[in-house]
């Protein structure tokens, strides 16, 4: 399989150069080259040249929530997204706390064939929080799972949760936590403060994620484990993972699109498509989240992309599951929070949405330079492009957006994975 690339610029940087694919690796960059007879060609005059995106945090809903997402259409919305590697949360039915059912997560990603399709295994049986999942058997099966969570769950049982880093250190995989201490949450449906008052919802408090995050640093940094806290959202949790970086300490820390962009002002309406959890918080944590993602405190954004059908939606606020799709708008989310006001050049967007997030996990062949000889996981995008966000129109079976009819910028043109284009102008390729 031979892809021929004209007129790219990597990385948004100097003159555009032309780049040769052959057998999924890139064999040639540079100008005036010629393309071999029978090969692929997509004239990228332009378009910027990224390493592929990587998410550390997406939900398939597969098995057993097939009625929001499958596999098939959640690998199509991250192809469409400009995604090579996504990383699927266990909170399935059955939950993903096994051997059998990472396999399967694995064994039906390879078979869509859209983008690799990374299981993420359950701490915890059942994500019950009571008893230590068998990580090892999962993190030695064919899935070679090397991220776990419980995920929509906090660990907090602060034994289990030092045993399982103890493990993860053992096994060198990485502890993903839901940073959310229940105990300051029980009915939450907002952010504690001024708009929740107003609006009589019962708060959830900032210091619920805080207090979580300080406790787990200070747990990997006695257990010399790999700590990633999902969906930082205040801007307090941010001073904890500062100092603890500066400790030392092996922690991540990823922000999701919607932290980036979204506040609780849009919960006036009660539409539950704002519904979510860690909650949309104040405008001051926003910039705060902006401001730790460029100095790289915060290291990654993750979609969090939360597919839900009508039903578990479309009803009152209280009675509505949380959760925003997020794999075809985090591209442009990022652009316009963080590329347009300048805080990130397009380097520092390969290195929040492709190679930290591969560096994390662990994936030698995503996040790679664009350079001869590195895998051809590539994605083009149009740094001038223009779309208005319509649920239905998007990859995923679920259509609930908080960006409908939002104009947001740069597109995604071209998508791919060991030198196969899986998605271009908008359509995904039959595999």
């Amino acid at each position: 399989m031979t892809l021929f690339l004209t007129n790219a610029r990597p990385y948004g940087e100097g003159d555009a150069v032309d780049l040769l694919v052959e057998d999924g690796v890139i064999t040639a960059i540079g100008t005036g080259l010629t393309a071999p007879d029978g090969a692929e060609t997509i004239d990228a005059a332009g378009l910027v040249l990224l390493p592929g995106f990587v998410d550390l945090h997406t939900h398939l809903r597969e098995p057993g929530g097939e009625e929001s997402e499958t596999i098939a259409t959640g690998s199509a919305a991250a192809a469409l997204g400009g995604y090579t590697a996504v990383f699927a949360m266990p909170n399935t039915s059955p939950v993903a706390d096994t051997d059998v059912v990472v396999e399967h997560v694995r064994r039906r990603g390879e078979e869509v064939g859209l983008v690799d399709v990374h299981p993420v295994g359950a701490v915890t049986v059942g994500l019950e929080g009571a008893k230590m999942a068998e990580l090892g058997t999962m993190a030695k099966s064919r899935a070679q799972v090397r991220m776990f969570s419980d995920d929509g769950k906090c660990v907090n049982d602060p034994l289990i949760m030092r045993r399982a880093l103890e493990y993860a250190s053992a096994l060198d995989v990485v502890i993903a936590q839901h940073a959310e201490d229940h105990r300051l949450t029980g009915g939450a449906q907002a952010h504690e403060g001024v708009v929740a008052s107003r609006l009589g919802l019962a708060g959830w408090p900032a210091t619920a994620e805080e207090t979580i995050v300080a406790r787990d640093c200070a747990l990997a940094r006695e257990a010399g484990a790999a700590l990633h806290v999902c969906h930082v959202s205040s801007a307090r949790t941010i001073d904890v993972l500062r100092a603890a970086k500066a400790a030392g300490v092996r922690v991540s820390a990823e922000v999701t699109p919607h932290h980036l962009l979204l506040t609780d002002a849009r919960l006036t309406s009660y539409d539950p498509v704002n519904k979510v959890n860690p909650p949309l918080r104040t405008g001051p944590d926003t910039q705060a989240m902006r401001q730790a993602l460029a100095e790289g405190v915060i290291d990654v954004v993750a979609t969090d992309h939360a597919p839900h059908a009508s039903q578990y939606k479309d009803t009152e606020w209280g009675a509505a599951k949380p959760g925003m799709l997020g794999l075809q708008t985090a591209f442009s989310v990022v652009v316009h929070t963080m590329v347009e006001p300048g805080l990130l050049d397009w380097r520092g967007v390969a290195r929040v949405l492709s190679e930290r997030p591969a560096e994390i996990a662990g994936l030698p062949d995503q996040g790679r330079p664009i350079a001869e000889g590195e895998p051809a996981n590539l994605v083009l995008v149009d740094p001038e492009g223009v779309w208005t966000v319509r649920g239905e129109k998007l990859a995923s079976r679920s259509s609930n957006t908080p960006y409908e009819g939002m104009r947001l910028p740069a597109t995604v043109v071209a998508t791919v994975l060991r030198g196969r284009v899986t998605a271009k102008d908008g359509e995904v390729a039959h595999v």
